[in-house]
């Protein structure tokens, strides 16, 4: 059945795939039928709780190619959940007594809108099946289907999330400068936060990419232009359990030999300890809206310098995050070609009236399909015993 009208929000942190997600389901749907109506909502939930909306005229239809150009969201992001009632309530977003659901619902219905594409990450696309469960227990006649994008890559059951090899990509070039930095200081310490709060996927990926970055390159031995020196010489993520005194005995031995050591590591990364740490000075540990710890109050590129500056004698230590260089990203190859095979089932699924997450269903031999939303889920971790990240460890010489 055709759809008479379509909304589009995106939600969360941003990634390497929004303008373009956004891009290609306007491009299919304007493909499939050009006389659907397309409205994006301004700032994800909460433009739809304000019904705050863009109407896509056909001009704007004719400019979607663009939107593959460019990273960000030009509809705009924000973090809002919809079960969450205390939180909409102090934002001005819901009044006091309002259900935020039923406000989201009765705006789409009074919108007119029966398909709603929601494009966002596990907590994105988990407000997604509340609102879906909710529309459906209240006899709304509208299906929502999401796309699943975070650069940390650990959404269950889905193999691959839109934006993750885009970041990869260019935290390694964004790390290509900042290694320059090994020459700025007597036994310098550069520890490089990457993204990623429970899974190490992008850290590892991260880690790989720039390693091959190194390999294309030449190099100047005689002079002190190496290898060694701009290597990946330790890479820690949250799966990993990690000895620190075996590791800073193993770093002291290349800090003394190189002058420097560069560390990759991901923000969620010894989270648990920190927090106990904090918690034991009677310290309160920051959240947000959706109960995560704020990783930019813990620090944890700081709690790693301290640690090891001293057990590795460093003279001065160097924390640089890439995250908000990478997630901004304009999507790559890669990523295009995943988006582009997303959006045009996105669409397809809408003329089926098939809701869930796009995605490939690693429980069902990783076919593209519509994924039910009951088994979305975030958290998912990375395979440490992967070939390629053993082999990545075995290179720089970790165990």
């Amino acid at each position: 059945m055709k759809p008479k009208k379509v909304a589009i929000l995106t939600a969360g942190g941003l990634a390497p795939c929004l303008s373009s997600a956004i891009g290609g389901l306007i491009e299919r749907y304007t493909e499939m039928d050009p006389s659907i109506e397309i409205i994006c909502y301004k700032s994800g939930y909460k433009g739809l709780l304000l019904g705050d909306s863009i109407k896509v005229t056909p001009e704007m239809r004719k400019s979607a190619h663009i939107l593959h150009l460019y990273g960000g969201s030009p509809i705009g992001n924000s973090r809002v959940k919809l079960t969450n009632v205390k939180d909409c309530l102090k934002r001005g977003l819901v009044k006091d007594g309002e259900d935020p659901q039923k406000v989201a619902a009765e705006q789409l219905v009074k919108d007119g809108v029966d398909i709603l594409h929601t494009i966002g990450g596990d907590d994105t696309n988990t407000a997604a099946a509340d609102l879906a469960k909710f529309l459906k227990e209240n006899n709304y006649e509208l299906t929502v289907i999401g796309l699943p994008k975070t650069i940390d890559n650990d959404v269950y059951p889905i193999r691959q999330s839109l934006g993750a090899w885009t970041a990869a990509e260019e935290g390694a070039k964004y790390f290509r400068n900042v290694v320059g930095e090994c020459g700025a200081n007597p036994r310098m310490l550069i520890i490089h936060e990457v993204m990623g709060r429970n899974c190490g996927w992008l850290t590892a990926a991260t880690a790989l990419k720039y390693r091959k970055l190194l390999d294309s390159g030449e190099w100047a031995d005689g002079i002190g232009l190496t290898k060694a020196r701009r290597d990946v010489h330790a890479v820690y993520i949250p799966e990993m359990q990690l000895d620190l005194q075996s590791e800073a005995k193993r770093l002291k031995s290349l800090m003394d030999k190189n002058d420097c050591v560069n560390i990759f590591i991901s923000e969620g990364a010894g989270v648990k300890t920190i927090v106990a740490e904090m918690e034991s000075r009677g310290e309160e540990v920051p959240r947000d809206a959706f109960g995560h710890i704020k990783l930019d109050a813990v620090n944890p590129g700081k709690w790693f310098g301290k640690q090891f500056a001293e057990m590795i004698g460093a003279e001065k230590v160097l924390v640089q995050k890439s995250g908000y260089f990478a997630r901004a990203a304009a999507a790559n190859a890669d990523d295009l070609r995943l988006i582009k095979s997303c959006t045009d089932l996105a669409v397809e699924c809408a003329f089926r009236r098939e809701g869930g997450v796009i995605g490939h269903d690693e429980d069902n031999n990783c076919v593209l399909r519509a994924i039910e939303f009951e088994r979305i889920k975030g958290g998912k971790p990375f395979d440490v015993n992967a070939d390629w990240f053993v082999d990545l460890l075995a290179k720089i010489g970790q165990k």
